[in-house]
């Protein structure tokens, strides 16, 4: 399994981890205090972190769209240029992709 990794991806890992929890015998569990509160506090983590990363993503979308450099969203998000281009909008290509467009 992999980590989920765009608001997408956080949103289902959540709503599946939440079927999951319904599904649960509470009588079945072995544990004297087979509480899911615990396991819902992550659920709703996880899906609070998707509804932040899509608004993460939509305002980043919103600065570009208004002029704003990549350079500068990059320093507000504390990574490089690159990895912000990578994450929010235009990919920088690779050697490899470029040798291949090329040829």
């Amino acid at each position: 399994m992999t980590m989920p990794r765009t608001p997408e991806q956080l949103r289902q890992a959540a709503a599946d981890a939440e079927k999951w929890l319904d599904s649960l015998d509470p009588q079945a569990i072995a544990s004297p205090d087979a509480d899911a509160s615990r396991l819902r506090r992550i659920g709703q983590a996880v899906r609070d972190r998707g509804n932040v990363e899509a608004e993460l993503a939509e305002a980043v979308a919103d600065a570009r769209a208004h002029g704003h450099t990549w350079t500068q969203i990059a320093t507000l998000l504390g990574v490089t240029k690159q990895s912000a281009r990578e994450k929010f909008g235009e990919p920088v290509p690779s050697l490899r992709s470029q040798r291949r467009a090329a040829h």
